[in-house]
């Protein structure tokens, strides 16, 4: 897969502007706060179905305009492609190759990229929810279906949730009900827990590998989906028996807390360094290079599926890796194309990138080294 433009209008700093990329590397250079990761953010969208910054998409809108428009073209092992997105008011327009798209989830998993940035970081050190999200948007690019699951199930826990507040404040709320919702969230849920267990499966010897060549065999690396279902379970429908006994099984302690205390909505990836806990026992080094394992990791699941290697974007995150460990994921990803932001160039002379100099939304090709 090979993304061969973007174009953007009305979105954060940006004006109006149309990037070309080439095959290989590509770096977007420039000072801080001058658009290189607007340039990312924007292409992500299509990837991801939303910006990884902003939590509404009102915010991606320039300041005086009245909403933005995204493109991209691109090729995959279909041919040529295009993907659109534009925000007026509240009106959203979502297009594939010029056909209208009815929704996020139709242009998910028609392009495919791998974001690492300096909040990733989160996923070693952080919480349980930062792990989850890795998971939940490393999957919808591969089985974009994932997506409508876990959303019909968080519906379902909404309304569970609310029933069992009701309880815990003493107010009405119909135990049968409960258990319905119940049942509904098991449906759901075997089917995110069948998805998560066999993706994590897939990246596990990815990672493992690439930790050890990345550390000189020095480190050992080792993940494990951590649940309410016991492992070994690989059929849905007894995974879904094991969920209705869990949700069924926990109502009076749930109406207490007033909250669904199981579920996928809880689970973990648990990431171990060296036989230990990562989150705990890792040092910054370690969970640089933990992340970056896991990203790399992603993009080979990816190919495994889905047959070709995703867009790789790295937002200003190499600088920050040792020579060594930068020179290995340069090596590495010959021969596919990589998008990278940095405010210093001369790290990547003599690699045959095409520079893109940045400055204040403004995008300019300047010349391939």
């Amino acid at each position: 897969m090979i993304i061969k433009k973007f174009s953007a209008a009305g979105f954060r700093n940006i004006e109006k502007c149309s990037i070309e990329f080439s095959e290989g590397l590509n770096l977007l250079h420039g000072m801080n706060a001058q658009g290189k990761t607007n340039a990312l953010e924007g292409i992500y969208v299509f990837a991801r179905g939303r910006s990884f910054r902003a939590r509404e998409d009102k915010e991606l809108v320039r300041f005086g305009s009245d909403g933005f428009n995204l493109k991209i073209e691109y090729s995959d092992k279909n041919g040529e492609q295009s993907l659109e997105y534009s925000l007026y008011g509240r009106e959203r327009l979502r297009k594939k190759n010029g056909y209208r798209l009815k929704g996020v989830s139709e242009m998910l998993g028609s392009f495919r990229a791998v974001l690492f940035y300096p909040d990733n970081l989160e996923i070693v050190k952080g919480g349980p929810d930062e792990r989850r999200d890795f998971l939940n948007i490393a999957i919808s690019q591969c089985y974009p279906e994932y997506v409508k699951y876990y959303s019909s199930y968080k519906k379902a826990l909404e309304n569970r949730n609310c029933l069992l507040k009701a309880a815990q404040k003493g107010l009405f709320a119909d135990e049968n009900e409960i258990y319905s919702w119940s049942y509904v969230m098991a449906e759901y849920a075997s089917f995110i827990y069948i998805m998560r267990d066999e993706y994590v499966e897939r990246i596990k010897p990815h990672s493992s590998r690439i930790m050890s060549e990345i550390s000189s065999g020095k480190e050992k690396m080792d993940i494990e989906y951590s649940s309410d279902i016991p492992a070994g379970i690989k059929d849905r429908t007894k995974v879904k028996e094991e969920y209705v006994r869990v949700f069924t099984s926990s109502i009076d302690r749930e109406k207490s807390a007033g909250v669904s205390l199981y579920g996928p909505h809880r689970d973990d990836l648990l990431i171990k360094i060296n036989g230990n806990n990562s989150r705990i026992y890792a040092s910054q080094g370690q969970q640089r290079s933990l992340v970056l394992a896991l990203k790399l990791s992603e993009g080979e699941v990816i190919k495994d599926i889905c047959g070709e290697y995703p867009i790789y974007l790295f937002d200003d995150v190499l600088s920050e890796l040792d020579a060594g460990r930068r020179e290995y994921v340069l090596k590495g990803l010959e021969g596919k194309q990589i998008i990278i932001t940095s405010c210093e160039s001369e790290e990547y002379e003599n690699l045959g990138a095409r520079i893109i100099e940045v400055t204040e939304g403004d995008y300019v090709s300047a010349y391939r080294q």
